[in-house]
């Protein structure tokens, strides 16, 4: 049985230094219109991977928007910022107070995409990963277990306009995933902004 990310006051079960969870970061309008907007006009491509030395597609459409590639050899190609993610871009910096340089979009098409346990990399050699995640559409679990103890895991629901804060080392003790599920789902867009170049804090906001 999968442990909840929070206790019965709401607390969050996983250190303050490793995740900030904001169910309510943009409005519905701002969600809906953004989802939307997404659904519509990103050029989304499906990736290859190597799976068991054979070459297999993802479970799921991705795109990357940014100024150099996610990292070395990616084929994904390096999309402009439209208005709408540069805008989404600095909301997300003020509150995570970290200047990110680039957005990762996955757009889960229903309930049979997914993305498997995994731990995100490293985008600054030598340097901690933190990574903010806006969640827009289709409500799936976010699951968390630790890479020492697969016992011990954690899920939360991700909301429609929420954002998600990895933060720390995380990444370095931790995996996470997406499962499947056979419940039938809508869409589900999730937008992962990253650093891949050198680190910047973000300036004061009133």
């Amino acid at each position: 049985m999968q442990l909840k990310l929070f206790d019965e006051d709401r607390l969050l079960m996983l250190p303050e230094d490793l995740i900030a969870y904001d169910p309510a970061f943009l409005s519905r309008e701002e969600s809906d219109g953004l989802l939307e907007q997404l659904l519509n006009t990103v050029p989304w491509q499906q990736s290859k991977v190597m799976m068991y030395e054979k070459e297999v597609l993802t479970p799921r459409l991705s795109a990357w928007f940014g100024t150099e590639p996610i990292r070395s050899g990616d084929q994904r190609p390096v999309l402009p910022w439209p208005h709408e993610l540069l805008a989404l871009k600095t909301k997300v910096e003020a509150a995570a107070g970290i200047v990110f340089d680039g957005v990762l979009l996955n757009y889960y098409r229903d309930n049979n995409d997914s993305v498997a346990w995994h731990a995100d990399k490293d985008t600054v050699p030598g340097l901690k990963t933190e990574i903010a995640s806006i969640s827009l559409g289709e409500e799936r679990h976010f699951d968390f277990r630790s890479k020492d103890d697969h016992r011990r895991r954690y899920s939360i629901k991700l909301q429609h306009g929420s954002l998600l804060l990895m933060k720390g080392d995380l990444q370095r003790y931790w995996e996470h995933r997406i499962a499947k599920s056979i419940k039938p789902m809508k869409a589900r867009i999730n937008l992962t902004f990253r650093k891949v170049g050198g680190i910047m804090v973000a300036p004061d906001v009133a």
